[in-house]
């Protein structure tokens, strides 16, 4: 009797703003699900986000290509599943249009706000923790020191750019939200047709890892 073999997926993952991919490290696929990681690339001097996720497309390979991204790495996939054909796109504490933004950050962009943001309150690694992973992990801060290692100034602040300045206002049937309704960044109030995780929080992926582990496998093979 001849075996049906396993489809196999190249899943790439994409860490939030200043974090690197070790905000992965509890995700546990099985073996037909092959994890790469994307780590974050140095902005050019004024790069275009579309010229960047170009870049960044040129890491990924294979079929069956799956991405997943969190909170600004979720905007970051989705940019990158304009050029390049993906069979799933997976977004995590993100937002997958500029109305889910929420209304600060939405009117930061309108009166350009976000270019005056003040980068060296957020190189502080207190400051810069509760902005990417949300003021919930103010208890735990320093158990979070190690995936938060992208600090560079000029980064953040073209980050903070990109985010508030972010125009995108329909999304793929192949997208799916995973979202916390304890989220304090991208509150859920602004949040449509997402999977909803009861009182996770932006810093889900860590904190929730049982749930991405037992949930991701079927959302990622299912039709």
């Amino acid at each position: 009797m001849s075996q049906i073999k396993e489809k196999i997926y190249e899943v790439y993952m994409m860490p939030g703003m200043a974090a690197n991919s070790l905000i992965f490290e509890r995700i546990i696929l099985p073996n037909n699900f092959k994890i790469n990681y994307l780590e974050w690339l140095m902005p050019s001097d004024n790069e275009k986000l579309d010229n960047y996720v170009s870049r960044l497309s040129k890491l990924i390979k294979g079929k069956n290509i799956v991405l997943i991204g969190v909170s600004f790495g979720g905007i970051i996939v989705q940019e990158i599943a304009k050029i390049i054909s993906v069979y799933k796109v997976i977004i995590i504490s993100s937002v997958k249009t500029s109305k889910e933004l929420p209304f600060l950050m939405q009117l930061g962009k309108n009166i350009g706000a976000h270019k005056f943001f003040p980068v060296n309150w957020v190189q502080s690694f207190e400051s810069l923790a509760q902005f990417a992973l949300g003021p919930s992990i103010n208890k735990k801060i320093e158990l979070y020191r190690k995936y938060l290692s992208v600090r560079d100034k000029k980064y953040l602040r073209w980050s903070i750019d990109k985010i508030t300045g972010w125009n995108n206002d329909k999304y793929p049937d192949n997208l799916i939200h995973i979202h916390g309704t304890h989220d304090l960044v991208f509150p859920s109030i602004y949040i449509k047709d997402a999977i909803f995780v009861k009182k996770a929080t932006h810093a889900m992926i860590l904190v929730n890892a049982k749930w991405f582990n037992d949930n991701l496998p079927d959302l990622i093979s299912k039709n």
